[in-house]
């Protein structure tokens, strides 16, 4: 089953994605304090806001340049574990640990030095938690950054996998903060703003 989706990042951890689903649209967001969700092909067409474990693994979520730039300013240690293979290719495996104390692991092509594996946030199912990687592939050039056209996610435990293909990328496009915020807060700010507004209209 295919399913398309458009995904947009802002800094400094901004996220909002969005899948259109038998004609319904289901969007996730975090802002970089909060995430909400609506899942309409749940018959949940209200805003709900992320659990516990959704807001944690947003919060660890790498941000727009990725774990390893600017590593230190983040708080974020980088050891090397030693070098595997990766789809038949060598690959120094990293071990990263956060700010917060979460480990991580990243996998770099021993030649291109572009990321080819990362450790996911490991998922509850049937209660338990199972690991999560994903595979980046099909790297190409989009205003001098490399970026992976085919991301690949396994869950170990779980037959098949979860294939993105991506299909365009723009750099640097303006989005509007209002694009991360929940509905009812944008109720909100709109009543406020017209508000506001009312005064300075009749005193023409």
């Amino acid at each position: 089953m295919e399913v398309p989706f458009r995904s947009e990042m802002k800094r400094p951890r901004k996220l909002r994605f969005q899948l259109d689903f038998n004609g319904q649209k289901a969007v996730q967001a975090y802002d970089g304090v909060h995430g909400w969700k609506i899942r309409p092909y749940l018959g949940r067409n209200d805003a709900e806001p992320y659990s516990s474990e959704e807001e944690q693994s947003a919060a660890e979520t790498q941000d727009l340049d990725g774990p390893l730039v600017d590593y230190k300013a983040k708080g974020t240690k980088v050891a090397l574990e030693g070098i595997e293979a990766v789809e038949g290719h060598d690959a120094y495996k990293l071990r990263l640990t956060l700010k917060n104390g979460a480990v991580r692991h990243d996998w770099i092509d021993a030649k291109s030095f572009l990321e080819v594996k990362i450790e996911g946030q490991p998922r509850r199912l049937d209660r338990r938690l199972h690991n999560v990687e994903i595979y980046n592939r099909d790297y190409r050039s989009v205003n001098g950054l490399m970026i992976p056209y085919v991301l690949e996610t396994a869950v170990q435990g779980v037959k098949g996998t979860y294939k993105m293909t991506v299909e365009k990328v723009e750099v640097n496009s303006k989005i509007d903060d209002s694009a991360f915020m929940k509905p009812q807060v944008l109720t909100a700010a709109a009543a406020v703003t017209t508000t506001a507004a009312a005064p300075s209209a009749s005193s023409r």
